[in-house]
């Protein structure tokens, strides 16, 4: 991916060069690959406009590229052209306790390409065409203030958040005839009304600085039309923009009228933790499971995590892993920096993953060495990377960035 990015007052401007490929097994050619050349976006922020007293913002997301999706069973054509222009405004009223927001969008699609079935593509052009409308209602804070034990601050308020929001989106008549090249194409038709109900610690201490301690967040979503104008198909995997704003688990095999509730807690010390869970009320169970711990001392750094997938096989396979990363030191320090990380499948009983690195940096420059170990069936095979970094001028090697362990 290349890029070239320009901001400025509340304009952007984005142009970018890309090729994605997602590789389903070693066989060759059995790969996903979407590629973007090039695609300009131009948008612009949020940017008040007073009418009669009353505040309005007016924002705007556009976009003109040029794509290609290339798979086993289909590809497009080399080029395919896509506008995307999306300009909303949205306004605030205040009620005692109360704050309404609502919004008004509209956002017009056009592909040089469309479906006529699953793995057959047309020349012809379509236009999608939507229309939203969005409501957010922020009722009234709950909150109360406690003393607490000095390791976590001189006071502790606990504050209640709940919240409302209706959303409407409609005109997506031709969803299973849009090309999925990214999540633009995600876009379908809803009528939902959410409930979310946010708990929040916040510590303060001594020197009167305010950390969010604990957040404990609960996302519920009712939908009125349970197949999203059409756009779900029984029987198999259905990715929405409505079910990706909740979780990032898949749940949609059918038709639904409601949602998992989606739970997220975050705890902010010295030592850090992060759970993600999904229960279903249809199948009265929890579908979904992420925790993450983790605690930096000195130049120590621990972290474990368990990930767990428990869902219809149609949606994810069944799943339950666990992590775990020790490290001491980072990339930047000078001397001897190592660290160990290892993902292992409780299921299958394998040692997925395991890496170690080990890295030592001198006032000029430094040295960096990983061994990396695969066991994922398919795929069984062991890494060497290196990496020398010369300061101020660059990092030369097979050992990338995203690929550290610091």
């Amino acid at each position: 991916m290349g890029f070239v990015t320009k901001h400025w007052s509340d304009f952007g401007v984005n142009v970018v060069a890309q090729n994605n490929v997602n590789f389903l097994s070693t066989t060759p050619g059995n790969d996903i690959s979407i590629r973007k050349l090039p695609e300009v976006e131009f948008n612009q922020r949020e940017h008040q406009v007073d009418v009669a007293s009353l505040p309005f913002w007016v924002s705007l997301d556009s976009s003109a590229g040029s794509l290609r999706r290339s798979q086993n069973l289909f590809q497009t054509r080399q080029f395919v052209e896509r506008l995307d222009f999306a300009p909303r405004i949205s306004t605030v009223l205040h009620l005692p306790g109360i704050q309404i927001v609502p919004s008004f969008g509209i956002r017009e699609t056009s592909y040089e390409s469309s479906a006529v079935s699953p793995g057959i593509f047309t020349g012809q052009n379509i236009l999608r065409s939507s229309r939203d409308a969005k409501v957010d209602v922020i009722l009234p804070s709950l909150e109360k203030i406690f003393n607490v034990p000095n390791w976590i601050g001189s006071k502790v308020k606990h504050v209640i958040e709940p919240r409302i929001t209706y959303q409407y989106t409609g005109g997506i008549d031709n969803f299973n005839r849009i090309i999925r090249f990214d999540e633009t194409d995600l876009l379908s038709n809803t009528n939902q009304v959410e409930f979310s109900l946010n708990n929040r610690l916040l510590s303060k201490d001594q020197n009167g600085t305010v950390t969010d301690f604990v957040n404990w967040q609960l996302l519920y979503d009712r939908y009125f039309d349970p197949t999203f104008g059409g756009a779900i198909i029984p029987g198999q995997r259905n990715v929405i923009q409505s079910s990706l704003d909740l979780t990032g688990y898949g749940f949609l095999d059918g038709a639904r009228r409601s949602s998992p509730i989606a739970s997220v807690l975050r705890v902010q010390s010295r030592v850090g933790l992060e759970w993600r869970t999904d229960y279903d009320p249809l199948f009265h169970r929890f579908a979904n499971s992420s925790l993450s711990v983790d605690g930096r001392y000195k130049q120590y750094h621990v972290s474990v995590g368990q990930s767990h997938v428990s869902t219809n096989p149609v949606i994810a396979p069944s799943a339950n892993q666990f992590r775990g990363v020790f490290s001491y030191g980072s990339d930047t320090r000078k001397g001897l920096s190592f660290g160990f990380s290892a993902y292992y499948d409780y299921l299958k009983g394998v040692m997925q993953y395991s890496q170690t690195q080990v890295t030592y940096n001198t006032d000029c420059c430094g040295l960096s060495v990983q061994y990396g170990r695969f066991n994922l069936g398919t795929r069984d095979e062991s890494q060497f990377r290196v990496s020398f970094a010369v300061a101020n001028i660059g990092t030369f090697g097979t050992l990338k960035r995203q690929e550290n362990i610091f």
